[in-house]
């Protein structure tokens, strides 16, 4: 499968806590940190529900 460098931009304060909840799941915890993740349907998912708040990028 294709990987996707995700980065957050945006901080989670005062967000839903489903999406707080999404953004530990994806890896991401502060603002400019960075991961590579596999890209399936369950991760495609999770970032439509938080694309505001990160970078997408194809590796």
């Amino acid at each position: 499968m294709a990987k996707v460098k995700l980065t957050q931009v945006k901080s989670i304060i005062e967000r839903p806590k489903k999406q707080k909840l999404t953004m530990q799941a994806l890896g991401l915890t502060k603002i400019g940190r960075s991961v590579e993740v596999e890209s399936n349907p369950a991760i495609e998912g999770m970032i439509r529900k938080v694309n505001h708040l990160i970078r997408v990028e194809n590796c």
